[in-house]
């Protein structure tokens, strides 16, 4: 592509390991056109992190309200059709093609999977996230670079006792399957070995936090009590994390941290494990399957740092 990249559109709605696996592709359209006018559109809960990134000018929010509400479809219409020089749809949703097909000017460029678009994505089958949204920017002439990091450590870390390491039990409600049960024993095995198990979640995960912190009385829960911003700050100095496969585990793993995901057949490895220089998965075909004691081992053998 040979034409002026003046003003982008990036749309990503989420999820948020989808949009933290998404760093190295905004991070290297950001240093390709330096001058160029740089927006993203995405969903509420992940406006505040996109305006904390130094990649973006200007952040819309999409409330992918249905269809039918005309005013809130207007509102995107007018968006897609802001002149921009080319959007690059990194979310490939059905809404995002029903957005191309319906929405966008006639002959806007389109980097993307929608049907007809101008710049349709190569077969993608078996390619890690990262590498295909690297491949987006790639293809509207951006040249690839990996994220620097530190805008995501502005927040003061919190004082833990050391050696620590970070327990992340929980995961998207809608995927109760990717939830491995023997996190409380993990625990409980760190503890036994003179590292202090600090516990991560959000509201949603409170339960299965609360269940740890209650079985293990050496554990710190830091549950709903820590900012991506302090999540980042703690992955970097800990001994180890662990989590799910979600998104916090996904950002631990990307400060280049010692962090492993525990997946289960509901997650694709060529496509969704971790990236950093430390990151590591183990993949089980039955959660219930893997014990405490095997993941312990393997992170004695691989990945923790005393």
């Amino acid at each position: 592509m040979t034409s002026p990249r003046n003003r982008i559109l990036v749309i990503k709605h989420g999820a948020l390991g989808d949009i933290i696996q998404g760093l190295d592709a905004y991070a290297s359209l950001r240093a390709s056109f330096k001058d160029a006018m740089i927006a993203v559109l995405t969903s509420a809960p992940f406006a505040g992190l996109m305006r904390s990134m130094p990649y973006f000018d200007e952040v819309y929010v999409d409330k992918r309200a249905p269809f039918w509400r005309v005013d809130k479809t207007l509102t995107i219409a007018s968006i897609l059709r802001n002149d921009f020089d080319i959007i690059i749809d990194l979310q490939c949703s059905s809404r995002t093609a029903a957005y191309h097909r319906y929405l966008v000017q006639s002959g806007q460029d389109w980097i993307g999977n929608a049907p007809n678009c101008s710049h349709p994505y190569p077969d993608f089958t078996g390619i890690h996230n990262t590498e295909r949204m690297l491949t987006a920017v790639k293809m509207a002439g951006a040249a690839p670079i990996q994220a620097d990091l530190s805008f995501f450590k502005t927040e003061e870390g919190l004082d833990m006792p050391s050696p620590y390491g970070l327990i992340m039990p929980g995961c998207s409600p809608a995927k109760p399957s990717k939830r491995w049960p023997f996190y409380k024993d993990l625990a409980a095995l760190l503890a036994k070995d003179g590292i202090t198990p600090v516990i991560i979640g959000t509201l949603v995960d409170k339960q299965a936090c609360d269940e740890v912190a209650e079985q293990v009385p050496e554990a710190v829960n830091l549950c709903q009590k820590t900012s991506l911003s302090q999540l980042a700050n703690l992955a970097a100095s800990s001994a180890i994390s662990v989590g799910n496969d979600s998104g916090t585990i996904f950002l631990c793993a990307k400060t280049n941290a010692p962090a492993l995901m525990i997946m289960g057949p509901d997650t694709d490895e060529r496509m969704s494990a971790p990236t950093g220089r430390q990151a590591d998965f183990i993949k089980t075909e039955d959660m219930h399957n893997l014990s405490a004691e095997a993941v312990y081992k393997h992170l004695s053998q691989t990945r923790l740092k005393r």
